[in-house]
């Protein structure tokens, strides 16, 4: 278990503040959940044993190398529930860790057969902020590249978040709770531009946030790039955690076909219409093409993760076919593949 547990709940926000935890921490381990992180932790819950009467146990050094994530992101998007899908995918979890001591303890891990270490920093280290470039540096020198997962909502869901669990945003002091959340924004700007993976919780439950996190570390160590597809409307406002965008709205719009109106891109129906639009093949072959050229030059900047999405008007018809279409070819590339139709149902 994490240093610093928190009830999941039913919304995303991070447990009660405090002011310092135990570096020490359990590793859980588990089968990894591909749905909605319907998860089963285990961990060794025994009693203490003195030095004297614990068995010599020699673990032999990781093969492959440590991966090593940091969590990091806006109080109230969901940190907590994503250290605990990290933890029930086999990652050591390691709450309010003192960036000055990662490297120290990516060593022990390495040397104690640990393969996958996640530490989790918020506003509440915000005194060891300023350690982040040299623990950065420390860790290049013995050959270890974290990956930092931002965690990201809009100032209304953190607001409403924050209120429904009756407690004061950590940077807020004598301030509005709004105050509290430009601070941490300022104070989280660089970590998020230097971010492998943003992932924004604004639209997210629980459920839905672990499965994006099993989808992103469950699996082994590999040189693999993951892709996350978001089906969207332009009306609803583009995902703010996309690393491209791209418009169909080009096609024509089923909307105005009354037999297709009420469905959505998942009914063949409708998916059929779109595909059989002209440009819609040529499009996706292309995307396609792209994404495939990008792909080496991502990996080989140790970029593990990709978030597209696909806009049309509402979200519903044309960018819902398109990217079901798009996720089947890339799968069809041995290439791992998320979906979320962000905006279906809320027309």
């Amino acid at each position: 278990m994490s240093i610093d547990p928190d009830d999941p709940g039913s919304t995303l926000g991070d447990p009660p503040a405090t002011d310092s935890a135990d570096p020490a921490a359990t590793a859980a381990a588990d089968p990894e959940s591909t749905g909605a992180a319907d998860t089963v932790a285990a961990a060794d819950n025994g009693g203490p044993v003195s030095a004297a009467e614990a068995p010599a146990v020699t673990t032999p050094p990781v093969e492959g190398g440590l991966r090593v994530a940091v969590v990091t992101g806006m109080s109230g998007a969901g940190r907590s529930t994503a250290a605990n899908a990290l933890e029930d995918l086999g990652w050591y979890v390691v709450d309010n860790l003192p960036p000055s001591v990662l490297p120290d303890v990516s060593e022990l891990a390495k040397n104690t057969g640990i393969s996958r270490l996640a530490v989790v920093l918020d506003v509440r280290t915000r005194s060891f902020f300023d350690q982040l470039p040299t623990m950065f540096a420390d860790l290049s020198k013995v050959g270890l590249l974290p990956e930092i997962l931002f965690l990201e909502s809009s100032d209304d869901v953190i607001v409403r978040r924050q209120e429904s669990v009756r407690r004061p945003h950590p940077l807020q002091g004598d301030g509005r709770l709004l105050d509290g959340i430009s601070r941490e924004r300022t104070m989280l700007a660089t970590l998020r531009a230097a971010a492998d993976l943003v992932i924004d919780t604004s639209s997210l439950n629980v459920h839905q946030l672990s499965s994006r996190v099993a989808h992103a570390y469950g699996g082994p160590t590999d040189d693999k790039l993951r892709v996350t597809l978001v089906s969207f409307g332009f009306k609803n406002g583009v995902p703010v955690d996309a690393d491209m965008v791209v418009d169909v709205r080009f096609l024509p719009n089923p909307h105005w076909v009354p037999a297709l109106r009420p469905q959505t891109g998942l009914a063949k129906p409708v998916s059929d219409y779109v595909l059989s639009q002209p440009g819609a093949e040529e499009f996706l072959q292309r995307l396609e093409d792209l994404l495939q050229v990008i792909t080496a030059g991502y990996v080989h900047e140790g970029k593990r993760f990709v978030t597209i999405a696909i806009g049309c008007t509402g979200g519903k018809h044309r960018s819902t076919a398109m990217t079901e279409e798009f996720a089947n070819r890339l799968r069809k590339l041995d290439m791992p593949t998320k979906v979320l139709h962000r905006d279906v149902g809320k027309e």
